[in-house]
C-alpha cells in the first residue's frame, strides 16, 4: 500500500472521523482499521463525553474490535490509521489485538502543543508489593 497516495487518502477520513466526533460535542479525535488493500475494515470516533467512558478513544475501540472479530493471522496485516498517535493506553490495547501499524497524523508532543497536560497530577505508584504472592498466582498461566 502506498502511504504518500492511499495512506494520505486513509489519514484524511480519519481526520474527517475526528471532525465528525467535535460536531457530536466529542474530543476530535478519529481512527479507521484498513487491510493491506487498503479497504477500510472499521471506523470509530472519540465518544469519551457522549458515553461518559474515558476509555472510549477510537484508537482502543477499533483494537477491540480487531480482537473480537478478526482471527489473530487478519489482524497482523491491519494498519490502524488516526488522526493523532495512540496514547498509551490505546497503544497497549492496539499491540495486545495484535494489529501490524499505525500511521498517525498528529505525534502526541505536537497535540501538546495545542493542548497543554490533563492538568491532572500524576497518581502515585507503591509496588512491587507481595510479589512473591502475585507471582503464583500467575506462574504456569502463560505457558
Amino acid at each position: 500500500m502506498n502511504t504518500t497516495t492511499d495512506g494520505h487518502t486513509l489519514l484524511r477520513r480519519a481526520i474527517a472521523l475526528a471532525a465528525e466526533a467535535r460536531e457530536s460535542g466529542n474530543p476530535p479525535f478519529g481512527s479507521l482499521l484498513a487491510a493491506p488493500d487498503g479497504t477500510v475494515l472499521a471506523e470509530e470516533r472519540n465518544t469519551t463525553l457522549t458515553d461518559r467512558d474515558i476509555t472510549a478513544h477510537p484508537e482502543l475501540k477499533l483494537a477491540r474490535w480487531a480482537a473480537r472479530e478478526l482471527d489473530a493471522a487478519t489482524a497482523a496485516t491491519t494498519t490502524m490509521y488516526t488522526s493523532c498517535e495512540p496514547c498509551t493506553m490505546c497503544e497497549a490495547v492496539i499491540r495486545q489485538a495484535g494489529l501490524r501499524r499505525v500511521v498517525f497524523a498528529l505525534s502526541g508532543e505536537q497535540l501538546l502543543d495545542i493542548r497543554p497536560g490533563s492538568g491532572r497530577p500524576p497518581v502515585p505508584q507503591d509496588g512491587p508489593v507481595l510479589p512473591a504472592e502475585a507471582r503464583a498466582v500467575v506462574e504456569g498461566y502463560y505457558r
